[in-house]
Formats: C-alpha cells, structure tokens, sequence
C-alpha cells in the first residue's frame, strides 16, 4: 500500500479526502491508553491544535516496544484513515506499521495531567506541549501574522528599528544600560564624571524602550510606516501585566491628525480580532471554555460596535457621577487607572472607547499641545476585561513648541537630533500609537498573566535560558 505523508490539520480539517487510504504521520504522543488488545495513541504533530487519534492492534511486529511508549515519544505511523469505532472522534488512523523515532524519559515533567501556570514558568521550553501552551504560542503566532498583513495590505512600510539606542523616548529613566566595559574599569574625568567616549558604540546608549523615536522619520519619506518589535524597561515590577522585554507595535501615519490616528487603531483591532477568529477556531473555543469564559462574546462585542470617544475632562466628570468608591481617588490631572479604565469601558460605554486629549504634565514630551494650554492630543484605547489596549497621539509638529516641551521634560535638544531635525526640515501634521503585543495576546485568548504569553519571559529576578 502506498502512504501519503499528510498532516493533523489535514486529517482533521478535509478527513473525506483520505478515508480508506493509506497516510504517514510524524509527531509526538500526547496520550497513551492501552488496553491490552488495543493500544489508543493520541498523536500530535504540531500542524493542528488537536490531537488524532492511532489505533494499534497486537498484530504490530513490534507491538510490545509501542507498549512501552511514553509520552512526549516521537514516532512515525503508517496507516489507513478509516471511520472511528468509539466515542470522542469521527475518525481514527488504524496503525500498519509503527516506527519509534525517539523514546522519551518516564520522568517527563510534562504529563497527562493539569499542571499549574506556576509549575510551567519553570520549564518555559516543555510547557509548549501542553493544550494551554500550545494555543496561546499559536495564536501569538497568528496575531503577529495578522498586524503584518494588516499593515501591509494597507502599503505600510515595516522599519527596522534598532535595539540599541542613545535615548529615552518616553523620558522615564527606567533604561536597561548597554556597555562593554567592566564597571571597576569606569574612568572618570576630573569632576567625576564617567567618560563614556571609551565605550565601544562612543556614548551612552540602553536597550530600547520604544521604537517611536526611530521610526517617525519614515514617515517622512514613506508616508505610512510602522515597527514591530522588541523593547525594554527596567523597571521592578512583579505585576501580571508588567514584563521587562516585550514587544511593540508602532505605526506612524504623515498628515494624520488625531482622528485618522484613531481610526487606523481601530480598524487594526477588528482586524486582528477578525483574522485569529477565523484561523484558530479550535484554539480560540478552547480558551473560551477552558479559561475566560466570555472570551468570545467579548470579542464580538469589539467587531459588533463603534468604538466611543470621550476626552479625559469628560471621562474624569463621569467617573465622579459614578457613585463609585474608587480604590484611587478621581481627579482631574491624574492618570486614570485600571478601575477607571474598566468601569468606562465596560459599565458606562459597554464597548470599547477612546480617551483623548489628557492633561500634559502625565504625558510624554512629543504630544501635540492644545491651545488650552493643559492638554495635548494624546488617545488610549481602553476595551472591557482588560482597560488600556493601545496608547497614541498626534506628534507636536512645531518646533519652537518642541523645544518647550523638552525644556520642561529635562531633555536636552542634542540627544534628539534626528527627532528635531523632522520638524526643521519640512514639518507636518503626523501621529501613531504604540500596541503592546503581549497586551494584545493576553486580551485574545483571556490569559490573566503577561508571563504566560512570553515564550521565555523576561520578569524581575527571572531569567530562565
């Protein structure tokens, strides 16, 4: 008999095209049931989410070592797909011949069992062969492929930004430092001060905490640009929302004001949403049963409705008539938290809304200033069972006010030439946002914790590989 080499995904997607034929699978036990007569055999071979099913019998020439399978095997089967005999599956691969390609050890950590989130951050390169594991890394998969082709089918053009820079875009301080010299071997000039001209790059420099500074000028020969990628903040926080490497997503859009910013936000959210719906339905079924249970209802709540839009001094004003006894007392000039931020979008708006023009002073330097002279045009999307999504503006253009707001920042103008240099050059209205990937992983499979949705999670004190 021949055997074709197919795959889980097409067994389980398209199985009338295979019935009665012979087909050759590789993959890895997941299940292991033997029944004497009959051995059952859950194989998984990375294509698909679920399992299929292997049936083999004792007429197996070697059917004693396929006794002693363990879970996490490798091996390659050579069967007929044929209609399934018993509860669970339509079908099933009934096994000719059985090949083990690679015995695992008995004492895998990895079992037929629930372990907790907990236990699996310790083996972030095992946990990938649990359901949980296996669904959230497909769907960030997918996502990352989804906000590609969103852009790109919308003439985007992706920018590689550096890891390594000279600045701060946010002005925040909490830098990840990059040198090449020992810290004992720090020389120091005659008031102190390190010279850090002996540095292998020549200056300070840090890991990266935004691309935003570096992609802005993209746009000013390519109109519509963006970034995706990695970025660091070295801050000491131990929260399930909070990790010291991620990823961002940071479009830059030339002639856009506010409004377009939105827009494009939005459009890219219903995209995202859309794309991993279709293409993972198993998956996406499977976090709503298993572990947000009003995973999906949330989802379609966001590709059902407009997005709402309320400026802070609007918000602030609602969540004062609230009634509510806040944990963080509301008042004007403070940044809303994520109490806030739910009650708004969940309770008041039920659905997601944008928040604009919030006061200046808990802003970053580069928003655009309003004419009141207390805010600038700066948005967050916030979106029920999470709160803030997405954070953007519209770029302050003028230079003179620029320069002002840099003054007040602490910055100085030198270590933001290529930025000045924009607004010199040939300014104009801009504005982007910034998406935090594992934000929007988290919002897509209901996961509660940033650390679950990181490969190899880089957290305070944790640094695993």
């Amino acid at each position: 008999m021949e055997f074709k080499d197919v795959t889980v995904r097409l067994l389980s997607r398209t199985p009338e095209d295979y019935v009665g034929q012979g087909v050759r699978l590789q993959g890895w036990v997941r299940t292991h049931r033997d029944q004497s007569e009959v051995i059952f055999i859950g194989l998984n071979d990375g294509s698909f989410y679920n399992n299929f099913q292997i049936v083999a019998s004792d007429a197996l020439s070697n059917v004693e070592e396929v006794r002693k399978m363990t879970l996490g095997s490798a091996f390659e089967v050579k069967g007929v797909l044929q209609e399934s005999q018993g509860a669970g599956q339509k079908y099933d691969i009934d096994a000719q011949e059985i090949t083990i390609l690679g015995l695992a050890s008995s004492d895998n950590p990895i079992q037929n069992k629930r372990h907790s989130f907990e236990f699996l951050r310790t083996l972030p390169h095992m946990r990938m062969r649990t359901n949980t594991f296996m669904a959230v890394f497909r769907v960030r998969s997918l996502l990352a492929h989804a906000i590609h082709t969103f852009f790109q089918d919308n003439n985007f053009v992706y920018v590689h930004t550096p890891i390594i820079t000279s600045a701060d875009a946010e002005g925040a301080g909490d830098l990840f430092r990059v040198t090449t010299i020992e810290p004992r071997k720090h020389k120091t000039d005659k008031q102190g001060n390190i010279k850090w001209q002996r540095e292998l790059l020549g200056r300070r420099s840090y890991l990266t905490v935004s691309g935003q500074l570096n992609v802005e000028p993209f746009c000013t020969a390519f109109r519509n640009v963006y970034t995706f990628g990695p970025t660091f903040r070295a801050e000491n926080s131990n929260t399930p929302r909070h990790a010291n490497e991620f990823w961002m997503i940071e479009p830059e859009i030339a002639f856009g004001d506010l409004e377009v910013n939105m827009d494009l936000a939005e459009d890219m959210t219903k995209y995202m949403i859309r794309y991993v719906l279709e293409h993972a339905p198993e998956e996406m079924e499977f976090f709503n049963s298993r572990i947000d249970k009003g995973l999906i209802d949330r989802l379609q709540n966001v590709l059902n409705n407009e997005f709402g839009r309320v400026t802070y001094t609007e918000a602030i004003k609602l969540l004062e008539a609230s009634g509510r006894k806040w944990e963080y007392p509301v008042e004007w000039g403070s940044d809303l938290q994520t109490e806030h931020e739910r009650y708004l979008a969940e309770e008041y708006f039920k659905k997601p809304v944008f928040v604009t023009d919030y006061p200046e002073k808990i802003k970053a330097f580069y928003m655009r200033h309003n004419e009141d002279g207390e805010t600038v045009r700066a948005m967050d999307l916030l979106v029920p069972g999470v709160g803030e999504l997405i954070g953007g503006s519209q770029r302050e253009e003028r230079l003179d006010v620029l320069f002002a707001a840099m003054e007040k920042h602490g910055l100085e103008p030198e270590d933001y030439q290529g930025y000045v240099d924009i607004r010199r050059f040939g300014t104009f209205v801009h504005s982007g946002y910034g998406l935090g990937f594992e934000r929007a992983v988290m919002y897509m499979t209901g996961m509660k914790n940033i650390r679950d949705v990181i490969p190899y999670p880089r957290t305070p004190k944790n640094v695993i590989f």
